[in-house]
């Protein structure tokens, strides 16, 4: 038998409703879990804090070329091997008759840096193509093509057998003799 406080629950929906609601709420609530001790014990290991992911900077290309078409970019990519290289740029006209001529195309990604190296027409000796090839290689980052994101251009070498050279986008042309 209902005692008359219990029959009075259940007569009033209101009640009965309310009394419903804080029992899912109480159902739904998150546990508590008690603080972490500030001592590990023995059965209890530290936990390992991780390390401040380290804050991932870009660096600016430090050579940047504002051309807009790699025809424009053969110059600045010229320009760049020649300062890179000074004391190896053959004075004046080339003589007539050369060690090796070259043609290479080269791929440069949006930074500088190289992607592809290919010949297109590779000089005859090899110990020219070898010089060229590691020339090409030490140079890199070439000034990023900032306006165009990657290039591709195309230059030819002119090799004097005294293992100096000129670039045909900046050569002082060839003597007849």
């Amino acid at each position: 038998m209902s005692t008359p406080s219990s029959s009075r629950l259940i007569e009033s929906p209101r009640l009965a409703g309310l009394g419903l609601v804080t029992l899912l709420a109480a159902c739904a609530a998150p546990v508590a879990t008690p603080p972490p001790s500030s001592t590990p014990t023995m059965s209890q290991a530290p936990t390992p804090v991780p390390a401040p992911a380290a804050a991932t900077t870009v660096t600016p290309p430090s050579l940047v070329s504002q051309a807009n078409t790699p025809r424009e970019y053969r110059q600045d990519g010229a320009r760049h091997i020649y300062e890179k290289y000074a004391h190896r740029i053959f004075k004046g006209k080339m003589p007539p008759l050369l060690q090796g001529v070259g043609t290479m195309q080269l791929e440069l990604d949006h930074r500088g840096d190289i992607v592809a190296m290919n010949w297109m027409r590779p000089p005859s000796h090899p110990g020219a193509k070898a010089e060229i090839e590691r020339a090409v290689r030490d140079a890199a980052p070439y000034p990023a093509p900032v306006r165009m994101g990657r290039v591709v251009y195309t230059d030819t070498w002119l090799w004097d057998k005294s293992g100096n050279f000129q670039l045909d986008t900046l050569t002082e042309g060839q003597r007849d003799r």
